[in-house]
């Protein structure tokens, strides 16, 4: 059961109405800024697209500094808001921090964050070292604690979303060798539902987005390194086609975080929405 007391209640920022606005008013995100860490490549870079194309100003935060300015300056020539690149480290407090100021000092605030960054280092559990485990949890788990913390203070006083890329991986079990992977995305699952609960009253949103498979750089060198793999990374069941008729692409995910970042999704919060092509039916 969860408690709220009346002192809570009568403080707690009400979400606002938008039943009224045009379709267009409500996947705009025009005068809204965003922060997608991990946003170099990847899922992280076509949410930044994304996000920058319905008009958000975004940060991309990426721990190759050089990758996300180079990045930044391809999107920013195309979109209608600002785009810029910065060094970000997620397991590192002090590196999410700074992020987070540049953000704000260049786009006045923070309205939409976007926990994307994690590794998935395949290693059965008999070979798995702590030092490993801690890693994956650090970037994964931990790291989507920080940057929502982070998110918490920065929007406390004008509300916001925070989206965290949970995976598939995170409602089961997944390919041997990704033990770490399976439980640092479970407890974001659990995360994004405890911090839902915490965070209403201050008008802030927090949902979760957990893709099936698609084809990223990250992803096929994984592959690639699965201890199962045959011959190629075709050959591992993950990779073959869905029951859509084809491998999901990075904007198959980036399109459904739009949504949740959007007004779109106003009257959602503590869900984890599921982007598998029928993974799970």
């Amino acid at each position: 059961m969860t408690w709220i007391t009346v002192e809570e209640i009568k403080a707690m920022k009400a979400i606002k109405d938008v039943s009224d606005h045009a379709i267009s008013e409500l996947v705009s995100l025009a005068g809204r800024s965003a922060l997608v860490t991990g946003g170099g490549r990847g899922l992280g870079k076509a949410i930044a697209r994304r996000l920058a194309e319905a008009g958000a100003n975004v940060l991309i935060g990426d721990i190759d500094a050089d990758l996300a300015q180079s990045v930044a300056a391809d999107l920013d020539a195309a979109a209608s808001g600002r785009v810029i690149g910065s060094a970000m480290d997620v397991s590192q407090t002090a590196s999410i921090e700074a992020a987070s100021a540049r953000a704000v000092e260049s786009f006045g605030g923070i309205d939409i964050w976007v926990n994307n960054a994690g590794i998935f280092p395949a290693v059965r559990v008999e070979e798995m070292t702590d030092a490993l485990w801690d890693q994956v949890l650090s970037v994964n788990t931990r790291g989507t604690f920080a940057g929502s913390r982070e998110a918490a203070r920065r929007m406390a006083t004008r509300g916001g979303v925070i989206v965290n890329i949970v995976s598939t991986a995170g409602l089961k079990g997944a390919a041997p060798g990704l033990a770490a992977y399976v439980s640092s995305k479970h407890a974001v699952r659990g995360l994004t539902r405890q911090m839902a609960i915490e965070l209403a009253p201050q008008g802030i949103r927090v949902l979760g987005v957990a893709p099936t498979y698609c084809v990223t750089e990250g992803n096929q060198l994984a592959a690639a390194q699965n201890p199962d793999r045959t011959s190629t990374a075709q050959d591992i069941p993950a990779m073959l086609a869905s029951r859509l008729g084809r491998v999901g692409v990075p904007d198959d995910i980036a399109r459904v975080v739009l949504f949740c970042a959007s007004d779109m999704a106003m009257f959602m919060t503590g869900s984890t929405l599921l982007v598998d092509a029928g993974e799970a039916a």
